[in-house]
């Protein structure tokens, strides 16, 4: 009699991994991993510059996830360059690269401005396409045009800050938009066929867990492709640091563990039809106002999800309805 044999389990997406990833489905459909190389392009936003209000986003400082090589007042071209140089040096293998339009609002600029910028990044011979992350409200149907247009000849990937699905929260935070906003530019976005991503964050002052893993049914019914997902990290210098300075109940400061159980249960609520590009975000210690689960890096935490997954015989979508 035969021993057993280990047959791999395929799961909807195609892959025996337990959640769907979307460096696997980006991998399969371009046929290579690509690096995203940051640009600061000089824009910001309209709850910074007085439009809808000031000061941004309370938890926000770019600084925090900006590379160093990337400031707005050298040109497109020698960013990308010095971060090839950058990557290559980290990523040795790494050989295609993606124009990440990465600090502020990346499409809150006249359109002839978002031409010039996104045709120079897409003039240099390693870029393979352009990565643009913006808000809901700094898209109108002209730019959204402009980046079908340019979908046809590259990669786009457009990427919106929704950050959570409840109005009151993004009162609190200072975006300066509505969930109903978010829903509107995704489905504007959806029907010219662009390849949409969100990112949100746990962790947000006023909600409770109960409150984010019901975010998993609503964000299950929206035209995405991808999702970010981050949980709060308290930056120095913003006003959350000064907020949760006052009013740290308000708060829900996740430990690991606490984490690495909500998020499991989260992705099994999820529509398995929605690639996960992110589970957590990363400042550098410097920046942390307060500690966030010592020094554990991107790669290690995946592996740990990867690990609790197998552990529980879970996945994604295991409970999406």
């Amino acid at each position: 009699m035969e021993g057993n044999i280990n047959i791999p389990v395929s799961y909807p997406w195609g892959s025996p991994r337990r959640f769907n990833a979307f460096s696997d489905r980006f991998r399969s459909d371009h046929g290579s991993r690509m690096q995203k190389v940051s640009i600061d392009a000089g824009f910001t936003c309209p709850n910074r510059d007085g439009t809808k209000g000031t000061g941004g986003c309370t938890y926000c400082n770019n600084k925090a996830f900006n590379p160093s090589y990337c400031t707005p007042e050298k040109p497109v071209i020698r960013q990308i360059n010095e971060g090839i140089e950058f990557h290559r040096r980290r990523y040795r293998r790494a050989e295609a690269f993606l124009a990440y339009f990465q600090a502020y609002s990346n499409t809150y600029a006249p359109i002839e401005v978002l031409r010039a910028l996104y045709n120079a990044a897409l003039s240099h011979k390693d870029i393979r396409g352009l990565v643009i992350g913006t808000r809901p409200d700094c898209v109108n149907d002209e730019i959204l045009d402009l980046l079908k247009d340019l979908s046809e000849n590259c990669i786009v990937l457009l990427e919106f800050g929704i950050e959570s699905c409840y109005d009151r929260t993004l009162v609190r935070i200072n975006r300066g938009h509505t969930f109903a906003d978010a829903v509107k530019a995704l489905e504007a976005s959806y029907s010219r066929g662009l390849d949409t991503g969100a990112h949100f964050i746990f962790g947000l002052p006023g909600e409770t867990r109960e409150e984010m893993l019901r975010e998993a049914d609503i964000i299950s019914g929206l035209p995405l492709k991808r999702v970010k997902f981050h949980q709060l990290q308290i930056i120095r210098g913003t006003a959350m640091e000064k907020e949760y300075n006052e009013r740290p109940g308000d708060f829900e400061i996740f430990s690991w563990e606490d984490y690495l159980d909500f998020i499991i249960r989260f992705i099994e609520r999820l529509n398995p039809s929605i690639q996960i590009e992110r589970f957590t975000g990363e400042a550098p210690p410097r920046f942390l106002a307060k500690e966030m689960w010592g020094m554990k890096r991107t790669d290690v935490i995946v592996g740990l999800i990867e690990k609790r997954l197998e552990e529980l015989d879970t996945g994604q979508g295991r409970l999406y309805v």
